[in-house]
């Protein structure tokens, strides 16, 4: 009976099963090996051993597309706490147009990622955009948001964290009314008020869905391109400013078709991945309150 089960379960979890091996951990097999060899110029790889990776560490484009997709990712995290500020307002009971509310919030995430880089790439013209006609108005002098390397990088983490506050919201939303009615009958019982109850009530118990918010946000951050490929050109002068990671994949395997230093770039994407969302489970620990 026991052997029978087992055949049964393994029959059940073998399309899953397949699918996986299939889509996943054979790309992975293959673009480790590529990561290893360098394509000729009529096809064919070539086995180079640890050149691409050799030359990526020399290399000052990786170093300068590297170093904008960690403050990328850094900007998207410190975006999470506004997510939670929203989603605390939009569960605030009687408040009228709730519905309204979470609806226009909600509407960058089921946006089509193009029209949300256009519709930003107009905004951010440093001629005649509105944001910098705004600027103009009060007096301040707009920089060329997508012309300008220096502010290019933060330009691109505005769009991202307006793209992400909508679903942020919702899955805080769900956290918040998951947490008993009566905590904070209690606290109110005992003084507490609004601020306080926010601080000693809300966030401890809140931690799960933001250690689930962090880590899902820093993976997107980690792996942006369709901001990067729609707003910037090719030619821009902001583009080594906004460079990331898998846009300089991108370069280097479908421009320049060096598709073996393109395989090594992805596994050194995976690798930083890898340990930073181990970092964050390793210091979950000490942070998070699961009730």
């Amino acid at each position: 009976m026991k052997s029978r089960e087992r055949l049964w379960g393994y029959a059940l979890i073998a399309p899953m099963a397949l699918g996986l091996a299939v889509f996943y951990v054979w790309p992975i097999a293959q673009t480790l090996y590529l990561s290893f060899t360098e394509s000729g110029v009529f096809g064919g790889q070539t086995w180079v051993g640890l050149d691409n990776y050799t030359a990526l560490a020399a290399d000052e484009e990786m170093t300068g597309a590297l170093g904008n997709t960690l403050l990328y990712a850094a900007l998207m995290l410190a975006g999470v706490p506004l997510s939670i500020v929203v989603a605390a307002l939009l569960n605030v009971r009687g408040l009228r147009g709730l519905g309204f509310y979470r609806t226009i919030y909600f509407l960058p995430v089921v946006t089509m990622p193009a029209a949300v880089g256009l519709t930003w790439r107009y905004l951010y013209n440093g001629d005649f955009g509105p944001i910098n006609q705004l600027l103009a108005a009060v007096g301040i002098d707009g920089p060329y948001w997508v012309a300008d390397p220096d502010v290019a990088i933060y330009a691109l983490a505005l769009v991202g964290i307006w793209s992400s506050i909508g679903y942020n919201a919702v899955l805080f939303l769900a956290g918040l009314q998951g947490i008993p009615r009566h905590y904070y009958e209690a606290a109110e019982i005992d003084g507490a008020g609004r601020l306080r109850q926010f601080f000693r009530i809300t966030l401890p118990l809140l931690t799960p869905t933001t250690f689930f918010v962090l880590v899902i946000t820093m993976i997107n951050a980690l792996q942006v391109f369709d901001l990067v490929y729609l707003i910037f050109d090719l030619k821009s002068p902001a583009l080594p400013g906004a460079r990331t990671i898998v846009y300089f994949f991108f370069e280097q395997g479908f421009l320049k078709n060096q598709r073996g230093y393109a395989a090594a770039i992805a596994v050194v994407l995976l690798g930083l991945i890898l340990v930073l969302t181990a970092i964050q489970f390793r210091l979950q620990k000490k942070w998070v309150h699961y009730a």
